[in-house]
């Protein structure tokens, strides 16, 4: 027998302890950033989280869709704003959020799926997601109003759970809709973030185009392997993490609040990242504990 395939054989060996303690539970998969934009990368990822559905575990994905969303505001004349991580959606925004994630985006992941030999189906949001517009922001140059993005404020879990009972992958928008029917853009971490949470996930991964938390974006020497909670909400006041790391790290500390059992964030453009940070001793990003 060849090196090659002896070694392919104590992967799985490695493996097998991860698939027996995990078989059964629930994942939920948050998945964005620029390792969304190549088709390779998307197919690889995509396959990851079908083996997951084939080995027992149960993930969720919940999708992002900025570069996208960014890409057709500017074809429609509009100039992509961000405050604090979040974008800035007004009327005609929000008619393009919805478009791109509801019908290109959602119904795209759920089709790979499938081509992989999985079962998956898309749920658009804002038929699980209640949501509320979110207050003022804090900018440089005042109050903003951020227009139609909101909060997760209730997550009607019913038809993700029946996918789950019949091993079906859901495939949720970030999207929400308050009382009256009004729409609003959440981001994609703080939706996984709520679905986590109320969920109870085992795990929740952040599969993004960032190795894990740095304490120096600059120095992918840098990684944090491992952190509780207590010392992520230490390094956002020291302002090692900003930006658009905030709303993750808010997302993830709310879903270990809310009872996940750890949070992974991971970069989606290594090979087989996901399956490398579950299934191996090693692990491959950072680790955040309750």
């Amino acid at each position: 027998m060849s090196v090659t395939a002896t070694a392919r054989a104590e992967a799985l060996i490695e493996a097998l302890p991860y698939i027996q303690t995990f078989r059964g539970q629930l994942f939920v998969i948050k998945y964005g950033g620029s390792a969304m934009e190549d088709d390779a990368v998307v197919d690889r990822l995509l396959r990851d989280v079908v083996f997951l559905e084939a080995v027992g575990i149960n993930p969720v994905l919940i999708h992002g869709g900025g570069k996208a969303i960014s890409q057709r505001m500017r074809e429609a004349g509009q100039k992509p704003r961000f405050v604090n991580g979040l974008r800035v959606t007004d009327k005609a925004a929000i008619t393009i959020v919805e478009d791109v994630l509801d019908n290109a985006i959602n119904p795209d992941i759920a089709q790979r799926i499938k081509k992989f030999g999985g079962r998956a189906t898309g749920i658009h949001g804002k038929r699980v997601l209640v949501g509320r517009k979110l207050p003022l922001q804090k900018d440089t140059s005042g109050q903003v109003d951020l227009g139609f993005v909101g909060e997760v404020v209730e997550v009607n879990t019913a038809e993700i759970e029946d996918a789950v009972q019949q091993e079906i992958v859901p495939v949720i928008s970030p999207l929400a809709r308050d009382e009256n029917g009004v729409v609003y853009n959440i981001n994609a971490d703080i939706a996984a973030g709520s679905i986590a949470g109320r969920l109870k996930a085992a795990k929740m991964i952040y599969v993004s185009d960032v190795p894990g938390l740095m304490r120096d974006p600059t120095n992918p020497e840098s990684l944090i392997p491992s952190v509780t909670r207590a010392q992520i909400e230490k390094l956002v006041e020291d302002g090692l993490i900003t930006g658009g790391m905030i709303p993750k790290v808010e997302s993830a500390t709310h879903a270990l609040r809310a009872g996940v059992g750890k949070v992974h964030f991971i970069d989606g453009r290594m090979p087989h990242a996901l399956l490398l940070e579950v299934f191996s001793n090693a692990g491959i990003g950072t680790e955040i504990l309750p």
